[in-house]
């Protein structure tokens, strides 16, 4: 028997969705939308990618049908929404229907679940976050306080007798943009004083949220100056008042910057899940790809001589060298049995957790800052003849790395054989908007997280405005930056993913606050014009 869920996907920001709402996504085998951006987020939570037009791949993952819009690019009505719904529950065997918000609440969840039910179809009803509090609430804007224990949600159209609402009880208004200075006039006749204060909030939950704050009197002129637009979530009453101590996201250290991510498609997840923690929004921009060595002989021969007990030291520089070392176990069915009796250096906390991950725990790791490849020399012992019965080091690293790790083993008194495990090759240039975007300023930062990945990014498509903010992972690769033109305005206080986002975050901060002590509007590095003076007030 078809079986249909009907999913509230909340008011934009994916991770509001609920864990029953996540996991019925996964098992359905068709998805029917409510708005272009559920399949945009449905592919990233199963990570899965679009299909490929080029190409001719298929699609991975459920079917996706359009639920909210016709072939001829118009709404559809509650009835028309509900026959797509019955219709693919005759043809699959699990629907999820997603919904904005929640399906019940200001939604066609009713209508649509009775037309199930008609059709013999069995259904759910799997409630989400509705805008009506979360957008609010991510204003900074409590709908009640033990002053304020009534709320009134109000879905605003030409038949709506204001006067019923003359009391100050707080209004929640949904789909007023535009007859906005209608309501106020209205409500100011009905007896609401001219200072009631209204807030006004655009894409709430959504690093693109913008929120307005004025009262009854002004909120017409001033929605239109911030150009305010639908989808929006109206606030009128005391509890605005609030939003000045308890705004929490719009405040956040990099709200809304479009962060530049140039890295390798393997590593680009983990910083910009770090810089969306923190309010940005991260574009990843490949600049590297990571190939197999092309003569994979060299790295064959010195596996074979790990496991024969030819080496003492077997030293790892970098994440992607610990990924090739373990391919190529896994290739000759090997496991970290091989590593017996060897010693296992890293050069820093990342490639040790990529050991650790192998069930590796290595000997020696520089600490703090020295996290590189001058760190790990400085803590090499010397080659001994009487403690060290070889003296023979296995170095797989990139076909790009420097030579200084090995000159300085030499003079250690070790011999190295420093093998390619991996090419660093340059990526394709982006697509022609993104390039422009990177020339023109349209970046509020860009954070670079090896020398490389400046070098590659210049390469393919070019150093970014002087407006970007530039975030460097450490010394060397500020040096790099610094070398091609860049102005340094960031860097990590050590060498790790976490310490680069937290640095750009303590800058943003340091931003604002400069920003909010001289009186001026908050705004973005690629701001570069500052914003007429209004009572508006957004980041």
């Amino acid at each position: 028997m078809s079986w249909v869920s009907f999913v509230g996907s909340g008011p934009g920001d994916p991770e509001l969705l609920t864990v029953r709402a996540a996991d019925l996504i996964r098992q359905a085998d068709v998805v029917i939308t409510e708005s272009p951006e559920h399949e945009v987020m449905v592919r990233a939570m199963l990570g899965i990618a679009a299909p490929d037009p080029e190409s001719g791949e298929l699609a991975q993952g459920p079917e996706f049908i359009d639920g909210g819009f016709g072939e001829d690019g118009q709404p559809l009505t509650h009835a028309a929404r509900a026959k797509v719904v019955v219709k693919q529950a005759k043809r699959v065997e699990h629907v999820v229907r997603l919904m904005i918000g929640d399906p019940f609440v200001y939604a066609s969840g009713p209508e649509e679940a009775a037309a199930v039910a008609k059709a013999g179809f069995g259904f759910e009803i799997v409630p989400g976050v509705s805008s009506v509090s979360a957008v609010p609430a991510y204003a900074g804007i409590p709908l009640t306080t033990k002053d304020h224990r009534e709320v009134a949600v109000v879905t605003c159209g030409d038949k709506i007798d204001w006067s019923q609402y003359a009391d100050d009880r707080t209004l929640v208004l949904l789909s007023g943009v535009g007859l906005i200075g209608e309501i106020a006039k209205a409500l100011i006749a009905a007896g609401r004083s001219e200072k009631t204060p209204v807030a006004m909030t655009r894409v709430g939950t959504t690093t693109h949220q913008q929120t307005v704050t004025s009262d009854l009197a002004n909120i017409a002129a001033d929605a239109r100056a911030a150009r305010m637009a639908p989808p929006a979530i109206i606030v009128i009453g005391k509890v605005v008042n609030l939003r000045e101590t308890l705004s929490w996201f719009e405040t956040k250290p990099i709200f809304g910057w479009r962060v530049l991510v140039p890295r390798t498609k393997e590593q680009a997840p983990v910083l910009s899940t770090k810089l969306r923690g923190f309010g940005g929004v991260p574009e990843e921009v490949p600049t590297i790809s990571v190939e197999p060595p092309r003569n994979p002989q060299q790295m064959d021969k010195a596996i074979r001589g790990l496991v024969e007990g030819r080496y003492e030291w077997v030293a790892f520089t970098s994440v992607n060298a610990v990924r090739a070392v373990r391919e190529k176990f896994e290739e000759y069915g090997l496991d970290a049995r091989a590593f017996s009796g060897l010693k296992i250096a890293a050069v820093g906390e990342k490639t040790s957790a990529a050991l650790l991950d192998m069930g590796l725990r290595p000997d020696l790791v520089p600490a703090g800052e020295n996290q590189s490849a001058a760190g790990l020399l400085e803590v090499w012992p010397e080659y001994d003849e009487v403690l060290d019965p070889i003296n023979r080091v296995f170095l797989p690293r990139a076909d790009i790395a420097t030579e200084n790790l090995i000159a300085g083993l030499t003079e250690l008194g070790w011999e190295c054989d420093d093998v390619t495990a991996y090419r660093t090759v340059r990526a394709a240039p982006p697509p022609a908007p993104i390039r422009d975007a990177i020339k023109t300023g349209k970046f509020d930062a860009v954070v670079f997280t090896s020398s490389s990945t400046v070098r590659n990014l210049v390469g393919i498509a070019g150093k970014p405005h002087p407006s970007t903010v530039i975030a460097v992972i450490g010394p060397a690769t500020a040096k790099t930056a610094e070398e091609h033109g860049l102005r340094v305005d960031v860097m990590a206080a050590e060498p790790s993913i976490e310490a680069l986002a937290d640095a750009l975050a303590d800058f943003g901060t340091s931003r604002r606050a400069a920003l909010v002590e001289a009186g001026q509007p908050v705004t973005k590095p690629s701001d570069r014009k500052p914003a007429a003076r209004r009572k508006a007030t957004s980041s």
